[in-house]
């Protein structure tokens, strides 16, 4: 019978616990209750134990206020999707990388003869410094509503080299003791994207002009031109200046269509840019927008792959008739197109670019691009390259040249007629986060007036991404 009464009190203490629980106020007198049942041996300890830790249970989570909905719930963002949280309907991703290279150069002769907007060198010099990208730390925080994606982003660039500060955040660099590298706050936008609309864009991001050359350039995980190596500033050329010039992170406002079967289109509205005096004038007149566009078209059967692309850049150049100095004469439309393509076959890549243009200066937007008569000169380059993968190496080759015309008008000079660089990499991945990268980069930069200058560089380093 003891079973049967052990049963029996069992089955009543349960029927009791879950009319008693409900309420705060009865909590004691069940836990009482559970105490009387085990003392009278009709409950053993493990079945007091379950009984009081379920009513207990039970208790908290009716006291406890029920959430009005889940929007602060947290959870570890799924692995294949990135880095970072998904709270409630809000997705935030984190990314990065961070590189540092051992670059060392040296020129066919000390203080030699340097060509008026080249991107070498005078002296011999070795350095530890950042590649061609410096570090990053990206946030991405988006979420979907009604079938509309819309999203904010911002995008941290810090240097590992101490810099001067003068002119921004990659300015020249400052090798002294206490001195600091810069933050480049490079992207701040936000997006609005639906795959049956397309994408809108308002912010600050990398511009659309050259931006498939330097985003396929191999030495954008490396060095490349080091510029300034006796004293390095955050970031080195890559082949800016030696086969593209540089799309720059502008302010804009732009447009891209839906993927139309690999064919996409991208438009927009930018802030308009200074001329860069080289020996030449500064124009600061800014009465209409910039505006910058490209076409992509991704092919893919098989192990073959092709993307092919064209794009184009257009602003008003003219003088700030509140400047002293600029000259009221001066007023022309700079333009400038580019195109290419990248083939690609199991391991195996080749590229080709190509950019042409009149009062687009060279290396950066609108560099060296109006002469002092306030005439515009005309500019061109190519980048060729090749690659090949296999196992977790990567081998390639490179060859750029940009080139500065004098404008009508203009005396032969010091100006820089052609910068070129010659370029061998290889990669070796340690493992999915960390590469290992080490390169041979000859550029030759030539004057107008038959001045050049050559640098050869060697760099080993390390890049990680996550």
């Amino acid at each position: 019978m003891s079973g049967i009464n052990r049963l029996v009190g069992f089955t009543c203490a349960t029927a009791i616990l879950a009319v008693t629980a409900a309420g705060a106020a009865r909590a004691d007198a069940t836990e009482d209750l559970l105490r009387r049942l085990r003392a009278k041996g009709i409950l053993t300890e493990q079945e007091y134990r379950e009984l009081s830790g379920s009513k207990q249970a039970e208790a908290t989570a009716a006291a406890a206020p029920a959430p009005a909905d889940d929007s602060l719930y947290v959870k570890v963002k799924d692995p294949s999707k990135g880095i970072g949280l998904t709270v409630g309907p809000v997705d935030i991703t984190l990314s990065g990388s961070v590189n540092a290279f051992f670059v060392s150069s040296s020129k066919d002769n000390d203080n030699q003869p340097v060509a008026l907007g080249a991107v070498g060198g005078r002296q011999d010099s070795v350095a530890v410094r950042n590649g061609l990208l410096p570090g990053f730390f990206k946030i991405d925080v988006t979420t979907l509503q009604d079938g509309i994606e819309y999203g904010g982003h911002f995008g941290f660039y810090p240097g590992i080299n101490s810099v001067s500060n003068v002119g921004g955040a990659n300015s020249a660099g400052n090798p002294t003791a206490l001195g600091t590298s810069g933050i480049d706050f490079r992207q701040v936008y936000m997006t609005v994207a639906s795959p049956s609309f397309g994408e809108f864009k308002a912010g600050r991001d990398i511009g659309l002009f050259g931006s498939e050359a330097i985003l396929n350039d191999m030495l954008l995980l490396g060095v490349g031109a080091p510029g300034g190596n006796v004293g390095p500033s955050n970031t080195s050329l890559g082949h800016i200046g030696t086969g593209y010039i540089y799309a720059d992170f502008m302010p804009q406002l732009t447009y891209t269509t839906p993927d139309f079967s690999g064919l996409k289109a991208t438009v927009g509205l930018f802030q308009p840019l200074d001329t860069v005096p080289v020996l030449g004038t500064s124009l600061t007149g800014h009465e209409t927008p910039g505006a910058q566009g490209k076409v992509t078209y991704d092919y893919k059967d098989g192990d073959f792959a092709a993307r092919l692309f064209a794009g184009g850049v257009v602003q008003e150049l003219s003088a700030n008739i509140d400047v002293p100095g600029e000259p009221g004469s001066a007023d022309t439309t700079a333009y400038g197109i580019d195109l290419g393509a990248k083939l690609s076959y199991g391991g195996a890549s080749v590229l080709g670019y190509y950019y042409t243009g009149k009062g687009l200066g060279t290396t950066g937007l609108f560099i060296g691009s109006v002469a002092a008569n306030g005439e515009a000169r005309d500019s061109e380059g190519f980048l060729v390259q090749a690659t090949y993968s296999f196992d977790k190496f990567m081998i390639g080759a490179s060859y750029g040249a940009s080139y500065l015309d004098l404008a009508e008008g203009e005396a032969s000079s010091l100006l820089v007629e052609s910068n070129e660089s010659m370029a061998v990499q290889g990669r070796y991945s340690l493992r999915k986060w960390a590469t290992l990268v080490g390169e041979y980069v000859h550029t030759e930069s030539t004057a107008h007036d038959g001045a050049s200058a050559e640098e050869d560089a060697v760099a080993l380093g390390a890049i990680l991404f996550f």
